[in-house]
C-alpha cells in the first residue's frame, strides 16, 4: 500500500496549467536571414519538432459513472506517461497526480477505468518493476494506493466487475510470454529449433479484497477483448486458437461463467470482431462487426448478439458511415462513435426498433477517448468527455453533453502557424464518390500569384483505416515547409460503410491507385499545386501503394516506401499474421496464385523510374525486412535512385524517438531533393501503364 502523500499530489488549477503562448511558433521554427523574409526559408525538421513538441499528447480520458470525475492519461515531457484526476464540480478544480512511481523516476502509467461507485481509480504502472506493469487501485477519497496484482508475464486491460468486488485482466501465458509484445513491436529473435508452441493471453478475475486471483478463460483461447455482464456473473469476450498474433481475424464471440469458467461460442462472424459490450438488461450483447486489416483499427457496422443463441441482427445495415467504438447508455441507446466520410461522428441507434441511427455530432476534427473515435459517457450518457483534435489544432481534453463541450485543459494547441486551409475534397472515380483531404501551407510559406507549389501524397495503412482531421506531425513538416499534403480515403477506407470498406478486395493496388490519381487530378484543378512536383508516401499498406505507384505511373517525381509489401508471394510465407490475407484475397496463395502475382510491384519493376526511399524496421513482424530488400535490391539492378534504411530493433512501429525523428528528416530531405522549385514540368499528367 503507498501513501499517497508521497504519490498522489495536487497539481496547479487546471486552468493555471496552459503555457504562455509564444510571440509566434512560427518564428520559433523559422531561422530568418537579417533582412530576409520568412517566406523564403525552410524551417528545419528538428526546429519544427521542438515546436511541436510543446504539444500534449492524451492517450485517454475516462468520466466517472456519475459525472463528477474525470480522469486521464497524458504523455510526460520527461518521459513515460502521468495519470491525473480531477472533480469537476469542485469551487475550484485541480488535477490530481495518479501514481505508482517512484519520485524522480520515469513511469509508464496507463489504462485508467472509474469502479462503479466513482470514486477508485483502477490503472496499470511499472512503478515497483520497470518494464513489468501491476494492476493499482487509487482510492481518492481515503489517498492511498494498492498494488492489487504481482504477475510474472505481462497483462493488459484492467476492468472493474459491475459490482466493485473483482478486477478482470488479461495475463500472457505460456513459453515465450515475457517476449511477447504484439505484432506491431520488434519480434524476438528466432535460432535453433523454431518453437511450435505459443504464449497465450487469457483472463484472470483477480480479488480487490484479497488480490488472489484465478484464470476463467480456456487455456488453448488467446483472448484479445472481454467485458463483464451487468450482474457479473459472465464475460463477454473475443478470441481464437493461438498464435494470437496471427489468429485475430480468426476470432468469434465467446461467453463464460466466471463462477464455473464454463465457456461457449456465442457469435461466430463473417469477417472481424471488436468492442464487446453488453446490453443494461444483461440478454444481448453488442459488437462492431466488419472487414478489417489490422487489430486496434476498428471499423464496421453494429451488430446485436442475443445471449439465448438467436440470430445475430444487423443494426446499421447499409450505413453509409463506419462504427468504431460502443458504449451502451439505456435500453434505447446504443451510442457509438464513427467515422462518416473524412469527419468524426458520435450516433446513437435503439437497439428495440429498425430504424437508422440519429447522428448526435459530427465535425471535422478527430474525437477519442481510447484511441479510436469515440467519448467516454457517464452512466446516463449526460457527461461526456472527449480528446479533440485537428489538423491545425493540438491535443486538449473537453467535458460535457455530447456535442456542447468545455474546455477542460489549457496546454498550447494553435497550430496555424504550421498549417493553412484543410480543404474536405470530393471526386468521382470508376462512378463512385471518393473523399479526401487537402491540407494547405500556412500563408507565410504560399507560393507568391502564379507560382504553384509541391505536394505529397501520403497514403494511409491499413487498408481498413481512415483519415479523419488530427494532430499530424508528417503533416505539419511538410506544409510548414511550403508543400500541399494530400490524404485520400481511397477505396477499402472506412467512412462509407461496409461495401466501400470491401471495394478492394482481390483488387489491391488497381482500383486504389485510380481513386487515388483521380483525386490528385482533383487537388490539380482547384488548388496551386505543380503537377511536375508530385511526391507519393506512405507506410505499411500505404509503404506497398507507394511502392505500387512507382510501378504503373511516373507522374510521382519522389517516393518514400515505408513498411512497404513489394511481393505478395514471398510475404504470404514470412509474415506473422497471415490470417488476414484470406478475407482480403479470396483465398491462399497456394490454392490462387494469381491473385498474389497481379498485386505484387516486385513484377512491374522495369516500369519504374522515380527516385524511391525505402524504410524499415530490422525486427518487423507484419511486414518482414525482406520486403523492403526485394523492393531495394530491384531498383538499384535497375539503375533507379534509391536508398535503404534499416532501423535496428524496430517493429512495425517505429517506437524510439531517435528513428521516429530520423524517419522525418529523411523523408523531408528526400522529398525536398527530387521536388525542387524550378523543376521541369515534363509528362506531369502521364497515365496509368499498361496492367
Amino acid at each position: 500500500m503507498l501513501a499517497l502523500a508521497a504519490v498522489l499530489g495536487f497539481a496547479a488549477p487546471v486552468g493555471a496549467q496552459e503555457s504562455a503562448p509564444a510571440p509566434s511558433a512560427f518564428d520559433l521554427a523559422v531561422s530568418v536571414p537579417r533582412g530576409g523574409a520568412a517566406k523564403s526559408s525552410k524551417p528545419s525538421v528538428e526546429s519544427l519538432l521542438g515546436v511541436m513538441g510543446r504539444t500534449t499528447r492524451f492517450k485517454q480520458v475516462a468520466v466517472s459513472p456519475d459525472g463528477e470525475w474525470l480522469a486521464w492519461v497524458e504523455v510526460a515531457a520527461t518521459g513515460g506517461t502521468l495519470i491525473q484526476a480531477m472533480e469537476l464540480g469542485a469551487r475550484e478544480p485541480k488535477a490530481l497526480l495518479v501514481s505508482a512511481c517512484p519520485e524522480g523516476k520515469t513511469c509508464d502509467e496507463s489504462s485508467i477505468q472509474w469502479s462503479p461507485e466513482g470514486r477508485r481509480l483502477l490503472f496499470l504502472s511499472d512503478g515497483h518493476q520497470r518494464g513489468r506493469t501491476q494492476v493499482y487501485v487509487a482510492d481518492l477519497k481515503e489517498g492511498v494506493a494498492t498494488k492489487l496484482t504481482s504477475f510474472e508475464s505481462p497483462i493488459a486491460s484492467p476492468r472493474w466487475s459491475p459490482d466493485g468486488a473483482s478486477v478482470g485482466v488479461l495475463v500472457m501465458q505460456g513459453e515465450g510470454a515475457a517476449q511477447a509484445l504484439g505484432p506491431r513491436g520488434p519480434g524476438a529473435r528466432e535460432t535453433g529449433v523454431v518453437r511450435e508452441s505459443h504464449p497465450v493471453q487469457r483472463v484472470a478475475v483477480v480479488s480487490v479484497a484479497e488480490g488472489s486471483h484465478r484464470f476463467v478463460t480456456p487455456e488453448q483461447t488467446f483472448v484479445y477483448e472481454f467485458a463483464w455482464s451487468p450482474d457479473a456473473a459472465r464475460l463477454a469476450y473475443t478470441g481464437a486458437p493461438p498464435p494470437g498474433d496471427a489468429s485475430w481475424w480468426l476470432a468469434k464471440l465467446h461467453v463464460v461463467e466466471t463462477a464455473s469458467a464454463r465457456s461457449r461460442v456465442l457469435y461466430a462472424p463473417k469477417w472481424q470482431l471488436t468492442e464487446p459490450t453488453w446490453s443494461p438488461d444483461g440478454k444481448q450483447v453488442a459488437v462492431i462487426e466488419g472487414l478489417m486489416s489490422d487489430h486496434g483499427s476498428n471499423g464496421g457496422d453494429v451488430m446485436l448478439v442475443p445471449l439465448d443463441g438467436g440470430k445475430a441482427r444487423n443494426l446499421t445495415a447499409g450505413m453509409k458511415a463506419t462504427a468504431m467504438s460502443l458504449e451502451w447508455v439505456s435500453s434505447r441507446s446504443l451510442v457509438f462513435g464513427a467515422q462518416v466520410r473524412g469527419e468524426s461522428a458520435v450516433a446513437t441507434v435503439d437497439p428495440t426498433q429498425q430504424g437508422e441511427p440519429r447522428v448526435l455530432w459530427k465535425g471535422a476534427e478527430r474525437i477519442s477517448a481510447r484511441g479510436q473515435v469515440g467519448l467516454s459517457l457517464s452512466r446516463d450518457g449526460k457527461v461526456s468527455a472527449v480528446v479533440r483534435e485537428s489538423f491545425s489544432r493540438a491535443q486538449n481534453l473537453w467535458v460535457g453533453p455530447v456535442g456542447e463541450w468545455e474546455r477542460v485543459t489549457r496546454r498550447e494547441e494553435d497550430l496555424r502557424a504550421l498549417v493553412g486551409e484543410a480543404r474536405d475534397l470530393t471526386w468521382k472515380s470508376d462512378g463512385a464518390e471518393v473523399q479526401g483531404w487537402l491540407v494547405a501551407p500556412p500563408p507565410s510559406m504560399m507560393p507568391p500569384p502564379g507560382v504553384r507549389a509541391p505536394m505529397v501524397t501520403m497514403v494511409h495503412g491499413g487498408p481498413a483505416a481512415g483519415v479523419v482531421p488530427g494532430f499530424r506531425p508528417d503533416v505539419l513538416m511538410f506544409t510548414a515547409r511550403g508543400y500541399y499534403v494530400f490524404l485520400p480515403n481511397y477505396r477499402g477506407s472506412f467512412g462509407q460503410g461496409a461495401e466501400f470498406a470491401q471495394a478492394n478486395r482481390r483488387d489491391f493496388g488497381f482500383g486504389d491507385l485510380r481513386d487515388i490519381l483521380s483525386g490528385v487530378d482533383a487537388v490539380l484543378a482547384r488548388a496551386p499545386v505543380d503537377p511536375a512536383r508530385l511526391g507519393v508516401t506512405g507506410w505499411s499498406y500505404g509503404g506497398f501503394m507507394a511502392m505500387w505507384a512507382v510501378t504503373q505511373t511516373q507522374r510521382f517525381r519522389a517516393a518514400v516506401a515505408g513498411a512497404g509489401i513489394s511481393n505478395w508471394q514471398s510475404y504470404y510465407g514470412t509474415n506473422r499474421i497471415d490470417a488476414w490475407m484470406k478475407p482480403y484475397f479470396g483465398a491462399s496463395l497456394y490454392d490462387e496464385p494469381e491473385i498474389y502475382t497481379r498485386s505484387s510491384p516486385i513484377n512491374s519493376m522495369k516500369l519504374v523510374r522515380t527516385p524511391t526511399l525505402v524504410l524499415h524496421g530490422e525486427r518487423d513482424l507484419e511486414v518482414p525486412v525482406t520486403q523492403g530488400h526485394e523492393f531495394h535490391r530491384a531498383l538499384k539492378e535497375l539503375g533507379v535512385k534509391t536508398q535503404l534504411v534499416v532501423y535496428a530493433d524496430e517493429g512495425h512501429t517505429l517506437r524510439k524517438p531517435e528513428h521516429v525523428v530520423d524517419r522525418m528528416r529523411r523523408t523531408v530531405e528526400w522529398m525536398d531533393a527530387h521536388l525542387p522549385s524550378g523543376s521541369a514540368g515534363g509528362a506531369a499528367r502521364t497515365s496509368l501503364l499498361p496492367r
